[in-house]
């Protein structure tokens, strides 16, 4: 037997469970999606009543009740669950990569705020991020170096953000 999951021509039973626990998750990321999300959601009008159904509702049991219907009527379209599932996994993913912007500017402003490592990140933020105040970015970072500043230390992730988001193109140039 070649195919372990198959069984004379259709998916062996596990299989079927976890495709539709699949599909039930999915149902479940639908009905969590943040309102900016949903409204460029790819889903027929129908579709987006039953998912709008289950977010508005808020008892446990009911709204269980709900996803597992609104992920019966997934089963029922493949194809359109199939459209869905790739537009979750995009945000998921652009959700990914700011997340990993964040915690690289983060990284950036504690090595700017130790004085063992000031010199090596500043290169660093100078090459990734161009037009950087310079002056500013080093002022603020003395402050935190001399007194501890920690309102300079916010100010300076501030700072660092927003000439990320001012570069063109991925905040991610320097990797």
């Amino acid at each position: 037997m070649a195919d372990e999951t198959m069984i004379q021509g259709r998916p062996n039973r596990s299989a079927q469970k976890r495709d539709a626990r699949a599909v039930e998750a999915l149902a479940r990321q639908l009905a969590e999606l943040p309102e900016a999300s949903f409204n460029h959601l790819p889903a027929t009008e129908e579709l987006r009543e039953e998912i709008l159904l289950a977010r508005r509702t808020t008892a446990h049991g009911a709204r269980k009740r709900q996803i597992k219907h609104l992920a019966a009527l997934l089963r029922q379209r493949q194809e359109v669950a199939a459209e869905l599932g790739a537009f979750v996994a995009s945000l998921q993913r652009q959700q990914q990569v700011e997340t990993e912007g964040f915690h690289r500017i983060e990284q950036l402003r504690d090595r700017l705020c130790q004085p063992a490592t000031f010199a090596a990140a500043l290169t660093e933020a100078k090459r990734d991020f161009p037009g950087l105040p310079e002056a500013t970015i080093s002022a603020l970072a003395r402050s935190v170096h001399h007194s501890g500043d920690r309102a300079a230390a916010r100010k300076l992730f501030r700072l660092l953000r927003q000439t990320a988001e001012a570069v063109p193109g991925d905040s991610e140039a320097g990797e």
